[in-house]
This record gives C-alpha cells, structure tokens and sequence, in this order.
C-alpha cells in the first residue's frame, strides 16, 4: 500500500554554472547526509569551467547509478535549468538548491519532514524564526550590502502579495511532482521563485516555511550580483514582477 504522503524518491536537482570548486564536495554530503532514498541530477549550463567534466568522471568512477548529468548547450538559464531537472526526475517529490554550500544539505531532511508531514510544498526560510543569514568574513563573496537589500525587498513583496509568506527569494525548496502539473515555472533568475510561491498559494497548495542559517559562499563567483547597480535592478524586476502577479490575479482574474 502507498500511503497519502509517502516519498517513493526525492529527485534532488542541482542546477550548476561554474561550480567546478563546490559540486563534488555537496554531491558527497548529499550522500552523507540525506535518510530518503534519493536521486540525484545535476543540470549544467555547459560551463567554461568543466563543471560537467569533473561531475561525469565522479559517476564513472564512483559507478554511483543514481546520479545524473544533463549538460545544457542552448536555451539556457536557471529557471530553464530547473524545468530540465523536472522534466528528468523519477522521484514523487523534488528537491532544488544552490550549489556554493550557502544552502546546508543537512536541511534537505528538515524539508522532507514536512513533505512526508502533509505539505505540499516546503521552503528553506531565512526570515522565519530561527532563520538568519551568517555574515561572511572579511574577504568572502557575500556582503552586508546583499543581506540588507534582500531583508528590503522580502520585506517589500510580502506587504505587496501578502499570504504571510517570509522569504519569496529563496530557491531552496521541496515539493511534490503534482504541484508542477498546475504550477509552471517561468520568469528569470530569482523571479520564478516569486512567481512559484505567489500562484501556489492562488492553487490552494499547503505550504510552509523551514529556518535555515544561509552561509556565505567561500568558493567561487556569486550569480546575485556584486555591486549596488546589479542589486538595485535585480530588486526593481522583482517588484514588477510583483505587480504583474497582482495585476493577473484581481484584474485579469487568472492565475497562469
């Protein structure tokens, strides 16, 4: 008998661009760490580093039969990235985080919890209870600068779209394969998220939030941004994309 809320198999998608420095060590402490049984896909964009190089010489020598890579030559992109990974999963629910360790993988058990607890979809929160970000040492990639703008702009598309939902910028989430027969991804980096979590909510999906303690990468280049210009332009595509949500859904009165 298969129960309501059973995970047969958690497909973990690992979308990378130039990971090379962080792949191998989180693909093992995926291994290590996670009690479910599991896949695991890395979906890369063709990286200049050799990401895909070094992850399909780990497979062929570890033989390991549950991970696998898909290299992306064209039509690239995150959230394009992302829509691969399920497009090739096995697994009931998925799982998809960042691959520079700011994402604990120990929390992908904590998600899976509440998956397995009758949740459709779980999300890794910074701005819940408990959550937090750790502020990077002198020298790291993060900045105190990115911590307070992204405070700011949760801050600002919670009061926009409501539905006491702490961290629209997340990315770290567990979800069941069905809520993706209703919900289809679109929009670029950082604002399919919103768009996610906002018409999940409209579809009635259960959702919650899981603290987390979000690290500093230590190893390689930062996708966010690196400077006020590049932080302040990501920040306005999010508020029109925040505004276009709430335009389709009260004026338009549909939820694409």
């Amino acid at each position: 008998m298969v129960y309501k809320n059973q995970i047969n198999l958690v497909s973990i998608i690992l979308p990378t661009y130039n990971e090379v420095e962080n792949i191998i060590p989180l693909i093992k402490e995926i291994q290590r760490l996670v009690k479910i049984k599991y896949e695991i896909i890395i979906v890369d964009d063709n990286s200049p580093d050799q990401t895909s190089k070094i992850v399909l010489a780990f497979i062929k020598k570890s033989k390991a039969k549950n991970i696998r890579l898909k290299t992306r030559l064209s039509n690239r992109g995150l959230t394009n990235s992302i829509k691969e990974g399920i497009e090739l999963s096995k697994g009931n629910v998925v799982v998809w985080m960042d691959c520079d360790f700011s994402m604990p993988p120990f929390v992908i058990n904590k998600l899976l919890e509440k998956i397995e607890g009758g949740y459709d979809i779980s999300v890794g929160s910074r701005f819940v209870k408990g959550g937090q970000f750790k502020k990077a040492e002198k020298g790291k990639k993060d900045s105190l600068l990115a911590i307070v703008l992204s405070r700011m702009m949760n801050y600002t598309i919670q009061f926009i779209l409501g539905n006491n939902f702490k961290d629209y910028t997340s990315g770290f989430i567990a979800a069941r394969k069905k809520v993706f027969k209703k919900v289809h991804l679109r929009g670029d980096y950082g604002e399919y998220f919103i768009d996610l979590i906002h018409k999940s909510f409209a579809h009635k999906f259960k959702i919650i939030e899981v603290p987390y303690i979000c690290l500093p990468r230590s190893r390689g280049e930062s996708k966010t941004g690196s400077n006020l210009w590049q932080y302040l332009n990501r920040g306005v595509k999010y508020i029109v994309l925040t505004i276009r949500l709430l335009y389709e859904q009260y004026i338009l009165k549909e939820i694409p």
